[in-house]
């Protein structure tokens, strides 16, 4: 067990804590799952961050909520597993180590394949250092004994597994396809790895020659360069317009070739001239026609989007240098007739924002169908994937109905490579787990598989699998909850629902959490373009992690985005030295106080009773709202409990038996005082663990650590509704007065006479039992409980539920003077008015300046008309 401290420095040092005790429970072992015995197990993976560089802000996100849980959940008696792990993250960390080796002057070419993997994996052990330093800054419950990597060789396994299965049932297979190009990478995109944006082009129209000389036919295009791939002329076998001509050819204007003008129901007669040009090998509508109709498919430029011998007098240019000189020419030759402004949808490549190219390439491909089918039809049993909030299944449904084949196969070297090898001689193909038995005689497939596919394994390849008899495997999985935010719900989510299903026949996880993305503050999302970003660790160096923490928990409800606000941030900051203060004055008079001294049987005060009612409500709720993901509401709960409950009323009541002579009540208080702040630092401790921990190192307990403590049930038998009453009454009385104190600018050490005129019976001997409480915090000079009185004149009176309030002004103020010091702060707000009603009232102003300025002045002159509404009254109240 862990020494108790008893001494508390006087400021609280978020520096000194968080570092102090993250060695202390990985060194303690605190984390690990125990993998056996009578606990119930309860598993979250955490989802893999790239090793493409730091920790950013929705990572700190993600990871703060799994933590909760999971520090939740081991409290709770559970054996708790949070297996930690990395993403090999194929075209991102390529990327990032090839931009190293340029700057070094090299090239992966001029490394080779192992040469170019040796510093692959150099990068990855330099940013998964980095990585777990950030996770340790967080504070998060991770186990790292079972730390994975997705091209770990236990996963490696797995996957080859999987892709050799799925291609013996015939749902892997490779053919040529148009698939999504990234010239800047030289790699296949599959379709959620392309951003479309809204471009400002062009629509080229332009005149095809029929070959008889009879004439011409219309087309029109966004990409010209394509036009000398093209093999065909479309138009719609109705169109009156075109009737005549199909079947005749055209005559390919700058190529020469002739090319067929041919019927298709895929013309929609109504765009344009009615008639399209065909270029299956660059667009993938073109490729399905030109499927139908047998056409040849020409491709006109190469991997890195530079024309190619097909393109005749064009090649060697770049697919926009291309573009330039063949419109050029085009106008000359009297063919382009007219260039339109256009905006269109551009795919864009998420990876390096190069214009993707449709591309005619022979690639890998999963079906999707069969595996799409598995997941919708879970989504109709009892033991489906529970998505929180529930919205977002409709969005995970809709794109499973709508799903298309899955390009899996990516040109790079940093992944996991195909096994497929083939024979050097015939060409014959072999997939399996290993390469034949002759080798030397075959070559593997040069391309690797993209990230996501062994990413969709993570949930059951970390634990062993496909060794179903691997102990975790058994005992760990499937898993209960994956958070995650939902920009990543087709890209992951589904993928390891499809393939836990198919492999497992279990859902990978009970419950998805589902969070949104971290915004600035203005609502934009964050980028290094805006320069708008903001590190998590920045945030932990001035603030601690716990405040940020509990910004990130508590800070929006499940689903939606979260705004990031520096003034949020330092508010949670001040609550922890709240806390702080709070924990620090207990301690300094708690005697000496040990655990197994505390006593909180028999006789107690009001307070007493109330605030261990109050910390049995909290528990409860706090407790119903942690199993349901509701960790703002968590947070706003803990916040009202500690910070008002606790601090700005129990201890403040406290105070009387603790500076009073009754060493009995004295020790009464010390033990209530104890027990809340134990089990409130055990409530607090999932979202803000390091304060939490420091604090109850010093407060009476048993244990080595809060984070192995049991997790606060809530006793009945110390709630008493009485108090509760009795404490509200009380409390609306102390309010009332000082408010008025407030208003009518009255200190608080100056004595004034209070008379109170309860309702009934009741509630007259609810007040007479809380009189010491009235005595410590009215200061009255006389006060008077009494259901017969009547209102004093020239009074001020407060009705309150239970009891009317009464303070004779004459005891309070001196009239006149108060008068005129409020008609005073009644001109400076007439012109404060007059100033915000004459700016607003510029329309010059209103429609020029921001909308959070002129939204900011509405709300300045809402305040300054309600303060001179409340000024006036009382000028009127004090003159009548």
């Amino acid at each position: 067990m862990a020494e108790q401290h008893t001494d508390m420095p006087t400021k609280y040092d978020p520096k000194d804590t968080e570092t102090k005790w993250y060695p202390y429970w990985t060194n303690g072992k605190f984390f690990e799952a125990e993998g056996k015995g009578e606990k119930e197990p309860f598993t979250i993976v955490i989802p893999p961050p790239n090793v493409t560089g730091r920790l950013h802000l929705g990572h700190a996100w993600d990871t703060t909520l799994q933590d909760i849980i999971s520090r939740l959940k081991r409290m709770q008696g559970y054996d708790m597993l949070w297996l930690p792990g990395m993403d090999h993250a194929g075209i991102a960390t390529q990327a990032k180590v090839e931009g190293k080796l340029k700057e070094e002057g090299t090239s992966r070419y001029e490394l080779g394949r192992e040469g170019f993997l040796e510093k692959a994996w150099d990068w990855k052990e330099e940013y998964a250092d980095f990585i777990r330093q950030q996770w340790a800054k967080m504070g998060l419950s991770l186990d790292y004994s079972r730390e994975r990597f997705t091209l770990d060789e236990g996963l490696s396994t797995a996957v080859r597994e999987v892709f050799v299965s799925l291609y013996n049932k015939g749902w892997i297979y490779r053919g040529q396809y148009i698939i999504n190009w990234d010239p800047d990478t030289q790699t296949a995109l599959s379709d959620i790895e392309v951003d479309y944006k809204e471009v400002q082009g062009h629509f080229y129209h332009m005149k095809y020659p029929l070959k008889d000389g009879s004439g011409h036919i219309e087309v029109a295009t966004t990409r010209p360069e394509t036009m000398l791939g093209d093999t065909a002329v479309a138009v719609h076998p109705e169109d009156e317009r075109y009737n005549h001509l199909i079947g005749q050819t055209v005559v390919l204007p700058i190529v020469g070739r002739e090319i067929e003008i041919i019927a298709d129901d895929y013309v929609d007669m109504e765009f344009g001239s009615g008639a399209v040009k065909i270029t299956p090998a660059h667009d993938p509508n073109d490729f399905e026609m030109g499927n139908r109709h047998e056409l040849e498919r020409v491709l006109v430029m190469d991997e890195a989007g530079t024309m190619n011998e097909n393109a005749g007098r064009y090649k060697g240019l770049n697919r926009f240098e291309c573009r330039t000189q063949l419109v050029k020419d085009l106008q000359d030759d009297g063919v382009l007739f007219d260039i339109e402004e256009h905006t269109h949808s551009v795919g864009h490549s998420e990876r390096s924002g190069a214009v993707v190219e449709p591309y005619l390439s022979t690639q890998w491909f999963v079906k999707m169908k069969p595996l799409a089918e598995q997941a919708i039809a879970l989504q109709h049993k009892e033991d489906k994937v529970h998505f929180v909030p529930d919205r977002f299944e409709k969005t995970y449904l809709h794109w499973l109905e709508n799903i298309r084949d899955w390009c899996i196969s990516r040109q790079l070297w940093w992944g996991h490579r195909i096994p497929a090898w083939y024979h050097k001689e015939t060409g014959e193909m072999h997939v399996g787990h290993t390469a034949p038995s002759n080798p030397e005689e075959w070559e593997q497939d040069e391309d690797v598989l993209d990230t996501w596919f062994s990413s969709a394994l993570w949930p059951f390849s970390t634990m062993g699998w496909p060794n179903k008899e691997n102990p975790d495997f058994k005992r760990f999985y499937p898993t209960n909850v994956l958070v995650t935010g939902y920009d990543i719900i087709f890209f992951w989510v589904s993928r390891m629902i499809f393939q836990g299903l198919e492999f497992t026949n279990e859902r990978p996880f009970k419950d998805v959490l589902i969070h949104g993305l971290v915004r600035d503050a203005e609502g934009r999302k964050m980028s290094k373009s805006l320069g708008n970003g903001v590190d998590p660790m920045d945030v932990i160096d001035r603030y601690g992690a716990d405040a940020l923490r509990f910004f990130l928990a508590t800070g929006t409800t499940p689903g939606n985005d979260l705004r990031f606000h520096w003034e949020k941030i330092e508010a949670n900051w001040n609550f922890a030295n709240k806390i702080w203060n709070a924990s620090r004055f207990a301690l300094m008079n708690m005697g000496g106080l040990r655990y197994e001294d505390i006593y909180i049987d028999g006789e107690k005060t009001i307070a007493d009773r109330w605030i261990l009612t109050r910390l049995q409500e909290t528990i409860r709720d706090v407790t119903r709202l942690m199993d349901n993901y509701e960790f703002g509401e968590v947070g706003r709960l803990l916040y009202n409990f500690i910070w008002d409950d606790v601090c700005d009323w129990y201890i403040e009541m406290a105070k009387l038996p603790l500076y009073g002579d009754d060493e009995a009540a004295k020790q009464k208080s010390r033990s209530v005082l104890a027990r809340v702040l134990e089990q409130t630092m055990r409530l607090l401790h999932p979202i803000m663990p390091f304060i939490t921990e420091e604090i109850w190192q010093h407060l009476p307990h048993t244990g080595d650590s809060v984070t192995a403590a049991s997790w606060p049930e809530a006793d009945r038998t110390l709630e008493d509704a009485e108090s509760v009453e009795d404490m509200e009454l009380l409390k609306s009385v102390i309010h009332a007065v000082r408010n008025t104190r407030a208003e009518m600018n009255v200190i608080p050490s100056k004595e004034i006479d209070l008379q109170i005129k309860p309702q009934t019976e009741a509630e007259q001997l609810q007040l007479e039992r809380g009189r010491s409480y009235l005595e410590r915090f009215c200061n009255p000079g006389q006060l008077s409980i009494d259901p017969a009185l009547t209102a004093p004149e020239k009074s001020v009176s407060h009705v309150l539920s239970g009891a009317e309030l009464y303070m004779p002004l004459a005891g309070l103020i001196d009239l006149q003077e108060e008068i005129a010091r409020l008609e005073k702060e009644k001109e400076k707000l007439d012109k404060e008015v007059e100033r915000v009603q004459k700016k607003l009232s510029n329309e010059g102003f209103v429609q020029k300046a921001p909308d959070h300025v002129v939204q900011e002045e509405r709300e300045k002159e809402k305040d300054y008309l309600e303060k001179r509404e409340k000024v006036t009254a009382r000028i009127q109240e004090l003159q009548t």
